[in-house]
């Protein structure tokens, strides 16, 4: 549909929607640069507080993956006023504040319209040089790949929509869902990354997938060496699928080579749905240890969960 629109033609974007990266870039007059994004969407937990909480992580979240600095934020707000109390709209709105008082951001205002559904997030504005901009389009063979967050809250959501999770799981969750990727962004600009994106919507495969395309290489991702949150396993092995991983799995699905003998409920969660998901880095093979100490002293985590190798048939290998 974008390709019905034209390309963006301006000297100063750097990064625009020609591309699939997380957010645009905009030089300005000085040197300096802008990046940009914006991400809203339905409620993922019950909790007004938590809501807001998670949707202003994950889209603060765009301008880390390019390694940008977050200044200010807009709130966008459906809400429908005649379902639901203005304590919930109340409780949303101080759940994204204090996220994006977190991360240094400062919100300025937003726009609400009434809606027969409701959906929160926030439209981000921050700054980048411009000369280190990671995009999700710079990986080269050797590279290793890191990501920093497990994966399997598409399924464990389900899983609360069906009320068969426990309180103590949807805690854990919540608070993955929240964790900003600000130490992430900060230790990977420090180590020189080649490349990023976050988990998110499209799944592991499907960032990946992007970023392979980008970079025009293949990414070969080590199954079982992909962190999984306690309990999404069984969740798939339940059939807990929601939607957005059948719908990953049925565009991406022919950008992979899989590997035989592969568990395939494993598999599944490859493609499951993250919200407010980690980065999924390219990083020169001499830079990973200082990756890992950066972050560590930032009290982050990552796992090594593949390589980035010359181009071949397939975008993705699975092994």
């Amino acid at each position: 549909m974008l390709g019905k629109l034209g390309r963006v033609v301006d000297p100063r974007v750097l990064v625009s929607s020609n591309t699939a990266d997380d957010a645009g870039v905009y030089l300005m007059g000085d040197g300096s640069a802008l990046v940009l994004t914006v991400d809203f969407f339905t409620p993922i937990v019950d909790d007004p507080r938590d809501y807001g909480r998670i949707a202003a992580a994950n889209a603060v979240s765009d301008v880390y993956a390019m390694g940008g600095t977050p200044l200010v934020a807009l709130n966008v707000l459906c809400f429908p006023d005649e379902q639901l109390s203005p304590d919930i709209m109340v409780g949303i709105l101080a759940g994204a504040q204090e996220k994006m008082a977190e991360a240094g951001v400062v919100v300025i205002g937003g726009h609400s319209v009434i809606d027969n559904e409701l959906k929160f997030g926030c439209s981000v504005v921050g700054t980048i040089d411009p000369a280190k901009v990671v995009t999700n389009a710079g990986a080269v063979p050797g590279d290793v790949l890191v990501l920093t967050k497990p994966i399997g809250v598409g399924v464990l959501t389900t899983a609360l929509k069906h009320e068969r999770l426990e309180d103590a799981k949807l805690a854990e969750i919540t608070e993955l869902m929240a964790t900003l990727n600000r130490a992430a962004a900060e230790a990977m600009v420090e180590a020189g990354a080649h490349a990023a994106t976050d988990v998110t919507g499209f799944g592991l495969v499907g960032h990946a997938a992007e970023m392979a395309e980008g970079s025009d290489v293949t990414l070969e991702i080590e199954m079982a060496s992909v962190p999984l949150i306690d309990g999404a396993l069984k969740a798939v092995r339940d059939g807990l699928i929601p939607a957005g991983l059948a719908n990953n799995r049925e565009y991406y699905r022919s950008y992979v080579a899989a590997s035989s003998g592969i568990d395939s409920y494993v598999a599944e969660l490859l493609y499951d749905p993250q919200t407010s998901g980690g980065l999924l880095i390219a990083l020169p093979e001499d830079r990973v240890a200082a990756f890992e100490a950066a972050l560590a002293a930032k009290g982050g985590e990552s796992w090594i969960v593949g390589k980035v190798l010359r181009r071949s048939d397939r975008p993705l290998a699975i092994v």
